[in-house]
């Protein structure tokens, strides 16, 4: 295959720039897309904006928003320079925010884009912590600003208030939320050129650097608009053109970003050879590639798109999946043109690529020649709290199912699947109302499968209010005993494990970022070195002391533990929030009496005795929304938050328009998008800002446990 002027530029690092779109939904990012599509002469001017290029799904272009995150590349010309840009689209809606985290896993910089009208959103918000938490540099793209001179007719004093106030706000966030040594450094601004303000609508861009190389002020935007010829003002500074060379400016290239990129995602030794090629983004290398997205091709099967961080990769190449633990061979390698993939030869470190002949791979897997410390765990901001039972209808498309299900959790890793093969009855679990809707309807259009539902079941957690006494579980044989308390963890480790500040997993040996996280909170040695595994919101300590056997059991001491953390003793729901210590043991002295069969039953019963002595309760998930109305809905809204044991947390007034700040229960938000646009006639609008769990109020706490329970089919005293 002969070289085209993609595959050229993939080789020359330095022109290559990994980049996402991050925005609140509808503030316009689809057709900010084919727009810079558009200009760099992927997509045809005519139909940009309209073609909507990178929704796929035919429910993406039905409901007119994008779900799925494409990659995209396109090649663009700055002082007689060709550069490469990999974009991936992510999507605005909160309910796929999961796409959003991992898109950014795989991009080095992110263009912010945000309303000239609304201004920074919840989920903007969102965004940008994920982009920041992945050390991803922003920069800011101000759209809509036709709105501002058409609708709201802002002069152009007015206008650069506007800006301001959405300049800060974005600034605002990332010195709140950068870690240190980028609070300032990543600020956007007008005079440097990180921010730039247009018209995706109408494809026109400017920024500070641009006005001044071109001669264009303020003043002759608002005349394009009173005197209608803004297609001038769209020859005149192409939207592609001034975003493209802001990119190109302003975010870093592979082998500058992988410099301090890789100490923050990957945790193996970083003076290894293979820590070496990955900081240096080294062709060379050792092949080692983070696949984000998995996309199901009609021809190809399953398409692995992500990041290639280091050394080159070519079809037929055995690699070593780290998750899966096992080997397996490339069949295919390819880069995106356009939304198109072309198959190459091979491809070199630092591009967005596609692998074909991972089986069964999922986003998050790291791939590498040789087994190596895996790339941290891609962490979601919010777990997914809506479930429903889905069936198929005729009994005979079960396998069917099954198949389709493994396919969509492949797809949407934030999306949960439990698959019960015995009962036909199968779990998904989301993040919300629409989130399942949406599932639901692409595995009966897409997947051509019919299927029933059941109403949306909550996920409720289990946890403990006071320490525990210690309690003793014994084995079935009554030979050995694990002697186990329990006590609620402390809220700021809650906190640093959910940040990621504290990694989830089991410890080895000594661990130094634990060690200081811990001591951070006043932790001393001795309690550290005994912290073995932190699981899904939950730590487990070894207490013991000089136990000769304990190395022999304490791999299945935390299997139990983890059992028990996905089940809890109230309602079998998943527990959060517990420190559970391993006390003392009695083993017996021979090895045959103390296996699986004996240990696992007495290390359960031990902490269940132990959480059922510590004030055992059910937290539930609440939501916190922001709800947009106008001033005349106040009252309607406060009493539809009240109706649903919700409380507002906060109000303020712009304009004519109301923003509540409302907590509100999860087991109440049924149906709320409906009873949200029946009290507001259509006009109101809610957005996700934050997910918290907190005690079932105590005289509802019995009833739920029933329900639960009877849901599940357990009896009294299983």
């Amino acid at each position: 295959m002969g070289e085209t002027p993609i595959t050229k530029l993939m080789k020359q690092q330095d022109r290559i720039r990994n980049i996402a779109i991050a925005a609140h939904i509808d503030h316009g990012k689809t057709t900010f897309s084919d727009n810079l599509l558009a200009g760099a002469g992927m997509l045809s001017e005519e139909t940009a904006g309209k073609q909507r290029a990178l929704d796929f799904h035919e429910d993406e272009a039905s409901r007119g928003i994008t779900i799925d995150s494409a990659s995209v590349s396109m090649i663009h010309g700055v002082g007689g320079e060709d550069y490469l840009i990999n974009l991936i689209d992510t999507p605005g809606h909160v309910d796929f925010g999961g796409d959003v985290t991992r898109a950014m896993r795989a991009v080095d910089g992110c263009i912010i884009l945000t309303c000239a009208v609304e201004g920074v959103m919840p989920q903007t918000e969102t965004v940008v912590r994920q982009a920041l938490k992945e050390l991803v540099k922003p920069v800011l793209f101000i759209n809509k600003v036709d709105r501002l001179i058409k609708e709201v007719k802002l002069t152009p004093e007015a206008m650069q208030q506007r800006f301001i106030k959405i300049i800060d706000h974005v600034n605002e966030l990332i010195e709140n939320i950068a870690p240190e040594g980028y609070k300032q450094k990543w600020k956007v601004g007008v005079g440097e050129g990180t921010v730039a303000f247009g018209s995706a609508f109408h494809n026109w861009a400017l920024s500070f650097p641009y006005m001044k190389e071109k001669g264009i002020t303020f003043k002759d935007v608002i005349n394009a608009y009173e005197n209608d010829n803004y297609k001038e003002l769209a020859k005149k500074a192409p939207l592609h053109e001034v975003v493209l060379d802001m990119s190109i400016k302003h975010h870093p290239n592979p082998v500058d970003a992988q410099k301090y990129r890789i100490p923050k995602i990957w945790h193996g030794d970083l003076d290894s050879e293979v820590g070496r090629a990955l900081i240096n983004c080294d062709q060379k290398g050792e092949p080692v590639f983070v696949p984000i997205k998995i996309v199901v091709d009609k021809h190809a099967g399953e398409v692995a798109c992500g990041r290639l961080f280091s050394g080159t990769m070519k079809q037929g190449d055995e690699v070593y999946m780290n998750l899966a633990k096992r080997r397996i061979r490339i069949q295919q390698v390819s880069v995106y043109k356009g939304a198109q993939r072309t198959i190459v030869d091979s491809v070199s470190a630092g591009n967005i690529i596609g692998v074909v002949g991972l089986r069964d791979v999922f986003a998050g897997e790291t791939v590498s020649k040789n087994e190596i410390e895996p790339f941290e765990a891609i962490k979601h901001l919010f777990e997914p709290v809506v479930t429903k039972s889905i069936e198929p209808t005729k009994a005979a498309d079960l396998p069917k199912l099954v198949e389709v299900l493994k396919q969509i959790a492949k797809e949407d890793p934030s999306i949960r699947v439990e698959i019960n093969e015995q009962t036909g009855e199968s779990l998904i679990s989301g993040m919300g109302e629409l989130h399942l809707e949406i599932i639901e309807n692409r595995i009966k259009t897409e997947k051509g499968l019919d299927v029933k539902t059941s109403p949306p079941i909550i996920v409720y957690r289990e946890t403990v209010g006071k320490e525990s006494s210690v309690v003793e579980g014994r084995s079935p044989n009554k030979h050995n005993s694990f002697y186990i308390k329990v006590a609620p963890l402390e809220d700021e480790i809650y906190e640093a494990i959910r940040n990621g500040d504290l990694r989830e997993g089991r410890l080895k040996k000594k661990n130094p970022e634990v060690a200081e996280v811990l001591s951070r909170f006043g932790w001393d040695g001795d309690m550290i070195r005994n912290v073995r595994d932190i699981y899904k919101g939950n730590m487990f300590l070894d207490e013991t002391r000089g136990e000769v056997h304990i190395q022999e059991v304490i791999e299945m001491v935390m299997d139990a533990f983890e059992m028990v953390m996905d089940q809890g003793p109230l309602a079998r729901e998943p527990c959060m929030k517990m420190k559970v210590s391993l006390v003392d043991i009695k083993l017996h002295e021979d090895a045959i009496h103390r296996g699986p069969a004996q240990v696992y039953p007495a290390v359960r019963e031990g902490i269940k005795g132990a959480m059922n002595k510590a004030d055992p309760c059910l937290l539930e998930p609440l939501q916190i929304h922001v709800i947009e109305v106008p001033d005349s809905f106040m009252g309607t809204i406060t009493k539809l938050v009240g109706s649903k044991r919700g409380q507002t947390l906060d109000m303020e007034q712009e304009g004519s328009i109301v923003k509540i700040k409302a907590k509100v229960p999860v087991a109440e938000m049924l149906g709320w998008s409906n009873d949200l646009r029946s009290a507001t006639e259509g006009r109101g609008s809610s957005s996700l800002l934050e997910q918290d769990f907190e005690k079932v109020p105590s005289g509802m706490q019995a009833d739920v446990i029933k329900r639960i329970r009877d849901r599940k089919g357990l009896a009294e005293n299983q």
